[in-house]
């Protein structure tokens, strides 16, 4: 069983900021970026570089909230899901940016490493179908998708 958590930790490890065989983790791909390059879009109607890092920080918590029986609200950023970015586009903000979804990330991996072993298959509640497992490695998936999607806009974007 403690293998199953050994397991999930390596996950969201690999998904995040450790070395992976996949190439860029999502930490990894935001690596030298410049304010004005990850908030360029590719379109009208479609997402920057900077609103994929806040909306990661965001899962993180939900996942974390979820993990903990949190009670919902105490994201320190006003809505859900995406958050428009269309601000100063100063590197302090950037590297705010940056901090928080570090920061939801350790909160998160603090949570999942206090997990008992025994509660990764059980459910969230009565309302919810997904497993503590399923959770875990969710959004560790979640943070490889979107940094192949971060890969993907830094290719396109203008220098």
């Amino acid at each position: 069983m403690a293998s199953s958590l050994t397991e999930l930790l390596f996950l969201i490890d690999t998904g995040y900021d450790r070395a992976s065989w996949h190439g860029p983790n999502l930490r990894g791909s935001l690596r030298g970026l410049t304010p004005r390059r990850a908030a360029w879009r590719p379109g009208k109607q479609r997402h920057s570089i900077w609103e994929l890092v806040v909306h990661a920080a965001y899962w993180k918590y939900v996942a974390w909230r979820r993990l903990t029986g949190a009670t919902p609200g105490s994201f320190p950023l006003k809505g859900s899901n995406w958050f428009a970015r269309r601000r100063d586009l100063s590197a302090g903000l950037w590297r705010d940016d940056l901090a928080l979804l570090d920061e939801m990330h350790r909160s998160l991996r603090a949570a999942v490493a206090d997990l008992h072993p025994g509660d990764l298959d059980r459910t969230g509640g009565r309302k919810s179908k997904v497993t503590t497992r399923a959770l875990v490695a969710g959004i560790a998936a979640h943070d490889v998708y979107h940094a192949g999607q971060i890969q993907l806009l830094k290719k396109l974007a203008p220098r």
